[in-house]
């Protein structure tokens, strides 16, 4: 099967791979940028941009964290990451991932609009008034991530009746991607949420809205899973964990350590402050945790909404804001490392450059 490019809006991506956004900072631009630069879609992740440059953008800290929503989503530390992708793949399209459970998502869309970010993607939540947030943008392609195709029916009639404009593509996720599920733990393990069961009518649904591309996401590994995905009638897919293993890569050496060293018993899902089940490797934090014993939770940065200022942090056993800079950070003892259900495969770190040639030519 030859790869074809495909349209997201006014936006070509030469191959059919989007990288996923991860954050906090390890999908960032270092990663995105070469990603797109190398003909896929990079996707910068919004969360955590108080953390960039060793926090040199946030605009108040505590605790050495930076304090409260505005800082921890820090405009400027968005502003310049994005800048800085662009140095690295110039004109090709670029995309950010904002989730819509965040605190302040309206503010951070529209960071990513002025800031010259061309596809906004946005999952955790059925976003049904992300159009309000990137009106003065007509050119910002906008990317729902569903779990679905009653979910993607939902947005289209909304967005259809309140702004008169359907999405420019749909992300499907099925429930081996890496990071938040849009599933409970028991519909995780059905076998009509398995991503080859709900592509099809996911793109049946797309169809009728005006042929919207449906991009697959969650446990795509290599060629072979591409080509199922697109003989199912996907247009492309989306790849985070194995993004992961490449030395763009914006986490730590011990972040992708942790993936290289993992088995696949040790990739769990377990719980959430943000309200789903999560996926990740099992590390020192889940064993701290399941004791509760976990480190200390003040909720300095307030990073979404469904957490409740620190109420369900407390509940669950941790902060996922500090948790997941942690592991931005390299910290093994408290840090949480997420992984979609194949990180336990990589083997090696090798440069986007070649992963891309892989994933276009085979292994």
């Amino acid at each position: 099967m030859s790869f074809k490019s495909f349209k997201i809006g006014k936006h070509t991506i030469e191959k059919p791979i989007v990288q996923g956004g991860m954050g906090v900072g390890i999908s960032w631009d270092q990663l995105a940028g070469t990603v797109s630069k190398e003909g896929g879609l990079g996707v910068i992740s919004s969360v955590g941009t108080g953390y960039y440059k060793n926090k040199e953008y946030a605009s108040k800290l505590i605790s050495g964290r930076p304090l409260d929503t505005f800082s921890f989503y820090s405009k400027e530390g968005f502003d310049a990451i994005i800048k800085n992708a662009r140095e690295i793949c110039g004109d090709k399209p670029l995309a950010a991932n904002v989730l819509y459970a965040i605190n302040d998502y309206g503010r951070v869309v529209r960071d990513a609009c002025e800031s010259g970010i061309d596809i906004i993607i946005t999952g955790a939540g059925l976003p049904t008034n992300m159009p309000e947030f990137t009106e003065g943008y007509p050119d910002v392609a906008l990317v729902p991530i569903v779990s679905s195709a009653k979910a993607l029916k939902i947005i289209c009639k909304r967005w259809q009746k309140r702004y008169n404009r359907i999405p420019d593509a749909v992300v499907l996720e099925g429930p081996k991607s890496g990071g938040h599920q849009g599933f409970t733990y028991e519909q995780c393990k059905m076998q009509e949420n398995q991503l080859e069961n709900l592509v099809k009518p996911v793109v049946e649904e797309a169809a009728l809205w005006g042929d919207i591309p449906v991009i697959a996401a969650g446990g795509i590994w290599d060629k072979s899973d591409i080509e199922e995905m697109l003989s199912l009638g996907a247009r492309g897919v989306q790849m985070g964990t194995r993004f992961i293993g490449t030395f763009e890569c914006d986490a730590h050496e011990n972040f992708k350590k942790v993936l290289l060293d993992a088995k696949k018993e040790d990739i769990q899902l377990f719980s959430s402050p943000v309200g789903y089940p999560a996926q990740g490797v099992r590390t020192n934090l889940t064993k701290l945790v399941e004791k509760r014993e976990g480190p200390v939770i003040k909720c300095i940065s307030n990073c979404v909404a469904p957490c409740n200022r620190g109420e369900e942090a407390k509940e669950v056993g941790y902060c996922i804001a500090d948790r997941l800079s942690d592991a931005y950070q390299g910290n093994l003892e408290t840090g949480l490392f997420f992984s979609g259900t194949n990180g336990y495969r990589l083997e090696s770190i090798i440069s986007v450059k070649e992963l891309m040639d892989k994933l276009i030519n085979g292994e």
